[in-house]
């Protein structure tokens, strides 16, 4: 569970992948390995305890977002493959379709590819009600809107129950990508409305790289077509979730490895967990504020920011201090990030930030540590 640590490495990258796991995770995913085949593919026991699996994982995933039909929970191979699969279903050439200032490149990228009219609703940094307000005159007549429910930049927390109402008013369809709220924040299916909600298993639900999910609302056209195990007589994808999704062989050891990481999420709850980690940025930025020449776009009401923090040094650039820290075993992310938008969006374009992310197993040694081997780097610089 905790390698990184012996191995002296500080992991503070979690937005991009939480390395850091339940030391079940390991386990169940070696005992995949052992014992499981493919779901759907034979009536033998391997067979069996594959598809007893993948249905225990989709009703676990189920009970952590207020799903009442296990079946609307679908497998991906990241959040990515489920925001290619409903903006393909969603959009078509030259469809307006409204996005915040602070998106993926894997929703922007995936938009362009479709042919789609992007409309950004830009909003300042930590200003929802600003957001709202953007999302309401730009809403009339759109074919569809995708919306991140965190920025995995800035840690900014958009009011994606606004957005989601609004949404509901004007009667567009809503794609949320919770790649960086989905185990951290409460986030209710039913509730929101949405038509999909797309999320990676390897960030906040503590599963391994490769798992993802897709939560749908109605039956979408497949992106992929290819064996289900079901209705193999049928030229056509099956008419019915998940199959219709799930084109090819499971990665049934990455979903009993996700089924322990939503496990432990559910037991420990997100609100305890989100706690944790703004609780560490809090007492991190409390400290990078001292630095001199020190930059944060830190929110001044701390409930719109989970545990992702951006800063840059005005001695250093960005690059160059990611590199160094790296040196001496700590693991940030700088750069863009994968969202230039967001960069676009707050001022940041021209030489990006230095991200910190932090993970329910972070601690507050750790980040003493940290901000003491920077102080060290820059004394050198």
């Amino acid at each position: 569970m905790h390698k990184s640590r012996r191995e002296g490495m500080i992991y503070l990258d979690s937005a991009a992948t939480s390395l850091q796991k339940p030391a079940e995770v390991g386990k169940a995913m070696f005992r995949a390995v052992r014992t499981m085949a493919s779901p759907g593919r034979g009536g033998h026991a391997a067979a069996m305890r594959a598809a007893e699996m993948a249905f225990r994982c989709r009703s676990e995933i189920a009970e952590l977002f207020n799903i009442d039909n296990p079946e609307q929970v679908v497998f991906t191979m990241n959040a990515t493959h489920g925001l290619n699969i409903a903006i393909h279903d969603m959009v078509s050439p030259g469809d307006r379709v409204v996005v915040s200032g602070y998106e993926h490149n894997s929703v922007i990228r995936a938009l362009h590819m479709c042919g789609a009219n992007i409309d950004v609703a830009e909003s300042p940094l930590f200003e929802p009600d600003a957001a709202v307000q953007i999302f309401r005159e730009k809403l009339t007549g759109a074919k569809a809107a995708v919306v991140c429910h965190v920025s995995n930049v800035f840690g900014y927390i958009l009011p994606i129950g606004q957005i989601a109402k609004l949404c509901e008013w004007e009667g567009v369809p809503l794609l949320i990508d919770a790649s960086q709220s989905a185990g951290c924040i409460p986030i209710d299916f039913g509730a929101l409305g949405a038509e999909y909600i797309a999320m990676p298993g390897h960030k906040g639900l503590l599963g391994p790289q490769g798992t993802g999910v897709l939560l749908c609302r109605n039956l979408p056209r497949p992106l992929l077509a290819g064996g289900t195990g079901s209705e193999s007589k049928n030229i056509e994808m099956p008419e019915y979730l998940p199959d219709r999704l799930e084109a090819g062989t499971h990665n049934i050891p990455g979903i009993a490895g996700l089924f322990e990481g939503v496990r432990w999420v559910r037991k420990k709850t997100e609100r305890s967990i989100l706690a944790h980690e703004q609780a560490l940025l809090n007492d991190f930025a409390s400290r990078l504020q001292n630095i001199e020449g020190a930059e944060m776009f830190l929110s001044p009401e701390r409930e719109l920011q989970t545990g992702v923090l951006s800063f840059r040094l005005r001695e250093m650039d960005c690059e160059t201090l990611a590199s160094v820290l790296a040196e001496k075993q700590v693991a940030v992310r700088a750069g863009y990030h994968c969202a230039p938008i967001a960069h676009k969006t707050a001022g940041t374009i021209e030489h990006g930030t230095v991200r910190v992310s932090f993970s329910p197993f972070n601690t507050r040694y750790e980040i003493i540590t940290v901000l003491e081997r920077m102080k060290i780097s820059m004394k050198k610089a």
